[in-house]
């Protein structure tokens, strides 16, 4: 195998394995979210006591799972795609469209949202902005801070997606143009 297709390869499961990390370890906030959940539920109908600072922390993991979950859901398939005429393609082609994808979409609109978040998510750090409701939890500053990381996770995985394209192009035995792969 040439080197060029090694180092792609490389590279795209060192990124790919960052954002299975990211992935696997927040996806265990949606456990405590049901958890926390129940136990707002039983504070307010059974013992009529309000949980605002839990009700944030369900909204704080919520956005968590989201935002830092997006890559993993990307490297795993599991963005929303038409599939239409993409699932008949053959390997290469797949590989194509991964790629274009990646670089005409993806990227740059990773770059828009790291961007542009960056001085929404400066302001909120200056003043360390906490909930508005006096009962909630002051680090709204941590959770803004997630946007900017969301989009450059997301940066990251389109560059491990074009990498896996790119070694699949490069590869001559990757599959014959005929063949079609309905993974």
């Amino acid at each position: 195998m040439p080197l060029a297709i090694r180092v792609c390869a490389y590279l795209a499961d060192l990124l790919d394995s960052v954002s299975d990390f990211i992935g696997r370890s927040v996806s265990w906030l949606t456990i405590i979210m049901v958890v926390i959940s129940c136990i707002v539920v039983v504070l307010r109908y059974v013992f009529e006591v309000g949980a605002t600072a839990l009700q944030d922390s369900v909204t704080y993991m919520h956005a968590t799972v989201f935002l830092l979950g997006a890559a993993y859901a990307l490297n795993h398939s599991g963005q929303v795609r038409v599939d239409v005429f993409y699932r008949n393609f053959n390997r290469r082609q797949k590989a194509w469209v991964d790629a274009i994808g990646s670089i005409v979409f993806l990227l740059p609109m990773c770059g828009l949202i790291f961007f542009t978040s960056l001085d929404y998510v400066e302001q909120s750090w200056a003043v360390k902005e906490t909930s508005r409701d006096p009962s909630g939890l002051p680090f709204v500053y941590l959770l803004k801070t997630l946007l900017p990381l969301a989009a450059a996770l997301l940066a990251m995985q389109a560059i491990a997606e074009c990498c896996h394209a790119l070694a699949t192009l490069m590869n001559p035995h990757s599959e014959q143009d005929g063949e079609v792969d309905h993974a």
